[in-house]
């Protein structure tokens, strides 16, 4: 995968690099990210994608929500699912409502179609997480929510969801063991590696696809590139 850069300044409008500084090492490596995905499927068509973190405060939203971006930039249709039913960001994100979304689906008070919002990014849809509910992981765990993602994929090119952390609930594990691959995603000098070593082998016994880790919050020096080996 890749390292991100350090942004300068931290708000809703700043961790949309991808789409408001098109052109920056940060926007361009997350489109690494985007290739490296690509050239994971070569053997399995990748589809429903899960972005997670040890712990809080690593990154993973912004990372799902550029990487998003970049993939709807290069012409796929894409849905991304805010499937953190416990403490949902991307409606701040977006700056749109989230008066129902995931949770109204998997309770089969809305259809996929009418819960999603389309927003200003060509290609790019999103799925906020609804009114959070009392019961987040049975309802992840659930028939209805394989059922929401075969309806997905039917409707997109590529579904990505954005997932709580794994050391703090099991839903990520849940998630994991749905979807086609899963990302991990840590900060420099704040991500523990013990927590790490925790969160790979909690989802390698859900059966989960790791595709690699993403390291954000390096300080290098503008116009360096890093990268990853896939896992």
């Amino acid at each position: 995968m890749a390292r991100t850069n350090r942004p300068s300044k931290v708000n809703n409008e700043r961790n949309l690099i991808a789409e408001t500084d098109k052109r920056s090492p940060i926007a361009e490596q997350y489109r690494t990210i985007r290739t490296n995905i690509e050239f994971s499927a070569v053997d399995e068509e990748l589809r429903t994608l899960a972005v997670t973190s040890s712990g809080p405060g690593e990154g993973k939203s912004t990372t799902a929500a550029n990487l998003a971006i970049v993939m709807a930039q290069n012409g796929s249709r894409v849905l991304l699912v805010d499937a953190d039913l416990r403490k949902p960001t991307m409606h701040y994100t977006f700056k749109t409502i989230n008066s129902r979304g995931l949770t109204n689906v998997l309770t089969k008070q809305d259809e996929l179609e009418e819960a999603c919002q389309q927003t200003k990014i060509e290609n790019l849809t999103i799925l906020t997480s609804g009114p959070i509910p009392p019961n987040p992981s049975e309802l992840l765990n659930s028939k209805m929510m394989e059922i929401t993602l075969r309806q997905a994929t039917e409707m997109f090119d590529v579904v990505l969801l954005d997932t709580p952390p794994v050391m703090a609930v099991a839903d990520p594990q849940i998630i994991a063991s749905k979807v086609n691959g899963t990302i991990i995603v840590t900060s420099s000098g704040k991500t523990d590696k013990e927590q790490l070593t925790r969160t790979k082998d909690l989802l390698t016994k859900a059966k989960a696809r790791l595709l690699g880790v993403v390291l954000n919050n390096k300080e290098v020096n503008e116009g360096q590139y890093y990268y990853y080996a896939n896992q």
